[in-house]
């Protein structure tokens, strides 16, 4: 696997990149490309990080793993490529947005207009095998995103962590609530969307009082 980072981030993450479990994990992910289909395509395995520099993160969204559709994922948690089907999280995420703030339901569900404004949107698994949801689940990708939730909360300050249900809850305990606002609630997906009373949480209105409280512009959604 080549890692083709953001020079903001490689200085923060050459550590983790050195270590026996990162070289494993490169190991196993180019191995299961080379015999597999798996997703995203390498080029954007670490497209989150690229397309969001360090020095500008003020909001963490925490996915669970891609999509293991054909043609769905594009290295951004929840997110999906133009001109494709938006999977129903997304559609929940959308609409509870549009309910909050008014925004208009979006056309694409391509959010890398999000993460060029600041909104580091992180599966804590960055790669799957086609088909197979958590395939990649225990190859490595939990210490390293682990790594880069710590790293974010402990050289930032004012960071809005979306923890969106149970899975994402648990990287909680890398994230200082002293020095970041944290906001928790169920997943969108729709088997827990409505049981968890998602609509309705305001998590966008209150992420952007939050980042203007703090001098910082808001996310346009």
């Amino acid at each position: 696997m080549q890692v083709n980072i953001a020079e903001s981030w490689k200085h923060i993450l050459q550590p983790e990149f050195e270590k026996a479990y990162f070289t494993n994990l490169a190991d196993f992910v180019k191995d299961e490309y080379e015999n597999n289909i798996c997703y995203p395509k390498q080029e954007d395995i670490f497209s989150a990080f690229n397309l969001c520099d360090f020095d500008n993160v003020k909001v963490v969204i925490i996915g669970q793993d891609p999509y293991h559709g054909e043609g769905q994922a594009n290295g951004l948690c929840f997110s999906v490529h133009n001109e494709i089907k938006h999977p129903p999280s997304l559609v929940n995420i959308f609409k509870e947005l549009e309910k909050d703030l008014g925004v208009p339901y979006p056309k694409s569900g391509d959010l890398s207009k999000w993460a060029k404004q600041g909104v580091l949107l992180l599966n804590a698994t960055l790669t799957v095998r086609k088909g197979k949801a958590n395939s990649h689940k225990k190859c490595g990708w939990k210490l390293f995103t682990d790594f880069v939730i710590n790293k974010i909360s402990e050289e930032k300050n004012d960071v809005v962590f979306l923890l969106w249900g149970e899975f994402a809850k648990k990287k909680g305990k890398y994230i200082d609530e002293n020095k970041h606002l944290v906001l928790k609630h169920g997943h969108p997906s729709p088997l827990s969307a409505n049981k968890n009373k998602w609509f309705g949480n305001k998590h966008f209105s209150q992420t952007n009082q939050f980042l203007v409280s703090k001098g910082k512009k808001p996310i346009q959604w």
